[in-house]
């Protein structure tokens, strides 16, 4: 009798436990992470599944130029500037009219509008996936570093923004002595040049 009254109690500290865990926030619920949620770009390839409709998904579609992709019976839809989360509630909605109560799934495939490039005295120039927060020296990293002659103190980072070209100097020596607010972190399209 002792053994089960223990082996009750036990689970019931266990349930107790978890419970607890749960209510303090153990799970984490969509929105309450700090990071922020995708951005859809243009050339991003997305798949589009509706659940039990294959005429209504699509494997791999690219958003095109004017930020746009074209779905069955939708037409053309704005996908660029949202989450996936948005367009998927986009596309539901639209499909409510033809479909009861559609299920979307969407899914990026590829993210070709996150890019930077780097050029000059580096030994890969070219144009490398924003895969992650990168920062200027993790670039020069998986650029396999520069050549002899680069001048690591003349740097040049070009952002655009619309409109806006901000230029960021960069001395990688600095950097090298510790002054990590120089070590910049990384945007879409950035251009750093290594002269």
């Amino acid at each position: 009798m002792r053994k089960q009254t223990c082996g009750v109690t036990a689970v019931l500290v266990l349930w107790m436990v978890l419970t607890a865990f749960s209510a303090s926030g153990g799970e984490n619920v969509e929105g309450t992470d700090s990071s922020p949620a995708y951005t859809i770009g243009i050339g991003d390839v997305l798949s589009i599944q509706t659940w039990k409709e294959p005429d209504l998904s699509l494997e791999m579609v690219q958003v095109r130029r004017d930020g746009k992709i074209t779905f069955p019976l939708l037409d053309d839809i704005p996908a660029a500037g949202r989450s996936t989360v948005e367009l998927k509630q986009t596309i539901q909605e639209g499909l409510t009219r033809f479909v009861d109560a559609p299920m979307v799934t969407v899914t990026l495939i590829n993210a070709l509008s996150q890019q930077y490039y780097i050029l000059g005295e580096v030994q890969q120039t070219g144009e490398y996936p924003l895969i992650k927060n990168l920062t200027v020296i993790q670039a020069f990293a998986l650029a396999k570093g520069f050549t002899q002659w680069a001048a690591k103190d003349r740097i040049l980072l070009y952002r655009r923004n619309g409109n806006d070209l901000t230029v960021f100097k960069i001395d990688y020596k600095d950097i090298v002595r510790g002054q990590m607010d120089k070590d910049i972190s990384l945007q879409a399209d950035d251009i750093i040049i290594v002269p």
